[in-house]
């Protein structure tokens, strides 16, 4: 233990609070909380302390402390929350990628609200459900609710005034609040059945949609019975599809866990209203050495920190370490009584054995699909290391890829393949600065030479950039040398790198490129193009290299462009400062929106009058 530690801990107080654990570099390596600092912290250091692997290989990295004292034990459990979403240590157990999860967001400050996928949660009038495993999850949900329910679907401004509606209006998919078919609060009507089913209350909604059959048929509109009538029955469909429990009608979460290393299968099972309404998985990383109850009160303590919606009773697995102070902040955040316990018998038990073994073979298939992966990217890599004799397997691979329209805009993208899978956090993205015009060869020399200037010289200064170019970012994504660079083009890209590697003493790296047009890659010094078969493992690994370059690229451009078109078009608007562009922007959607507004709905926008709306529209 270091020496300076003895008297910091002495002076450290018994309050609850967070500790925040550094290694010698500054970066946080743990974060937890405590309801007493002191003797948290003294754990951790004492000498015949006997702690689990992990813990003992994060305390010989320790290099500082920090504390930050709460006013209650629940505070401190919000903070550490919030430390750990934004600092990832690697000693924390933690949700994978947590920043992404995607939730269905409806908007009611609108008098119309859509209903869509967003992966920011916000304190603005919305509602939020979720959070979802995934996108794809979503998008399933969504268009299970696009059948259910006729709310809109496009992000037109609604004025009631249109000439026409859409074709969701013909096939009852929309209520056709555009043509003024129904006001704000029929269409509000709609979005409560979402907010019903939603929320696991279908019998509600079948209730209220019966009794509006009726009584459309006794006012002998049989064509409006006719579709509430198709409603309730794709409404039961479904209903009678969810699994009947025997808990009543109550409302709680089931949660199981399977651990295997460093990672942990998180299985969720919702319950509402007494029937199984939905199941959803997450990973936790960083689960080596941690506890089954350990791993679920780091996840539940994250997953509601996130969740809009805490049910009143929480069931788990097993008994978390810190139960009364996660019970107390779920109840204050619900605003009534929330319960988490272990269940000891009769359906809850046996509903949470089967939590469990969902769990389990989530855990193995998971194990299962990663060995066939990992063989998989293994031979694909082999065949690319033997068709293009290179030295070494390329572990590592970086693409490069242009992207401007007629030369305007112009972005390139470097992304990264580790061991065949993509690696984010090494991508960088490029504004192209000193090339005019349309001159794609002059682009890829540009980013090239910034890209590896800095690793042919580490001592090389290269210029501050801004706006979103990540290409001059610290870091060890700088530092390493590829085992592959591909290029995104044909033989001219191909001479535009060898150029730059010639100019900068690069001969260790290995180049070559890959044409989109008949899937042919290029080396230096060979005339003739490497053509793998279409079925070849190493062209499906270059292709999705190639792919995600252009994605990211492409990306880039089209904010970029989006960007100066905005700038461009309202900027300069005499009275128009920031915060009114993004207020119109927001209720319009875009400047074209705002072009094609009446003067009256611009004057409406919040802080417009009728004098700016007419300065806007005179500019526009």
């Amino acid at each position: 233990m270091p020496t300076d530690f003895s008297d910091r801990l002495r002076a450290t107080p018994a309050k609850p609070g967070v500790y925040i654990m550094r290694g010698r570099s500054g970066a946080v390596l743990y974060v937890g909380k405590a309801a007493k600092l002191r003797n948290r912290l003294r754990s951790y250091f004492a000498k015949k302390a006997k702690h689990p692997f992990k813990i003992r290989e994060m305390v010989k990295r320790v290099a500082e402390f920090e504390y930050i004292v709460a006013e209650s034990e629940q505070e401190a459990l919000l903070l550490e929350c919030n430390l750990i979403k934004q600092n990832k240590p690697p000693y924390n157990a933690r949700l994978k990628d947590d920043k992404s999860y995607p939730f269905i967001k409806v908007d009611l400050t609108e008098d119309f609200p859509q209903v869509y996928i967003t992966r920011t949660v916000k304190r603005d009038g919305s509602r939020y459900f979720g959070p979802f495993a995934s996108a794809s999850s979503v998008r399933r949900t969504l268009a299970l609710l696009k059948k259910l329910f006729p709310y809109r679907s496009c992000t037109k401004t609604i004025t009631g005034n249109d000439p026409r509606p859409c074709l969701d209006y013909y096939i009852s998919r929309c209520v056709g609040p555009c043509i003024g078919a129904v006001d704000k609060e029929q269409y509000r009507e709609v979005i409560e059945q979402v907010f019903l089913f939603l929320d696991g209350k279908a019998d509600r909604i079948l209730k209220s949609l019966e009794s509006r059959m009726m009584e459309a048929s006794e006012s002998l509109e049989f064509e409006r019975a006719a579709t509430l009538r198709d409603q309730i029955q794709a409404i039961e469909k479904v209903h009678e599809g969810q699994k009947v429990l025997h808990l009543s009608s109550e409302t709680l979460d089931l949660i199981a866990l399977a651990s295997d290393g460093d990672e942990a299968w998180m299985e969720v099972f919702f319950v509402r209203q007494g029937k199984l309404v939905g199941r959803d998985h997450f990973i936790m990383t960083s689960t080596k050495d941690d506890t089954t109850g350990e791993i679920l009160s780091a996840f539940v303590k994250q997953f509601y920190e996130v969740n809009p919606y805490v049910p009143p009773r929480i069931l788990v697995q097993d008994e978390l370490v810190d139960t009364e102070a996660i019970e107390t902040w779920l109840s204050e955040k619900r605003r009534s009584r929330v319960r988490i316990y272990m269940p000891q018998r009769g359906e809850k038990r046996r509903l949470m054995r089967m939590v469990a073994e969902n769990a389990s073979e989530g855990m193995e298939q998971r194990r299962v699909q990663a060995a066939a992966e990992e063989g998989a990217l293994g031979q694909a890599m082999e065949e690319l290391q033997e068709a293009l004799n290179l030295p070494t397997l390329p572990r590592r691979m970086e693409c490069y890829d242009i992207s401007n329209t007629q030369g305007s805009n112009p972005v390139g993208s470097m992304v990264v393949f580790d061991e065949g899978k993509p690696k984010s956090s090494d991508y960088r993205k490029f504004q192209i600065k000193g090339v005019d015009g349309v001159d794609d060869y002059s682009m890829m020399r540009e980013m090239l030479t910034r890209r590896f200037r800095r690793l042919a010289d580490p001592k090389s200064q290269v210029a501050e950039v801004d706006d979103g170019d990540r290409s001059e970012g610290k870091g060890e994504a700088w530092q390493q040398a590829p085992d592959l660079v591909l290029i995104d083009g044909g033989k001219g890209h191909l001479g535009a790198a060898l150029q730059v590697f010639l100019e900068l003493g690069i001969t260790s790296i290995p180049l070559a490129s890959l044409a989109k047009e008949n899937e042919e890659l290029f080396v230096p010094q060979t005339p003739e193009p490497i053509v793998l078969p279409r079925t070849s493992p190493a062209l499906f690994l270059v292709q999705r290299l190639r792919d995600e370059a252009h994605r990211f690229a492409i990306t880039y451009h089209r904010q970029r462009r989006s960007k100066k078109s905005t700038t461009s078009a309202l900027d300069h608007v005499p009275g128009i400062g920031p915060k009114r562009r993004q207020m119109l922007i927001r209720q319009f959607g875009s400047v074209q929106g705002v072009r094609e507004a009446t003067l009256e709905d611009v004057a409406a926008v919040p802080g417009m009058t009728l004098t700016l709306a007419s300065k806007v529209k005179e500019w526009l």
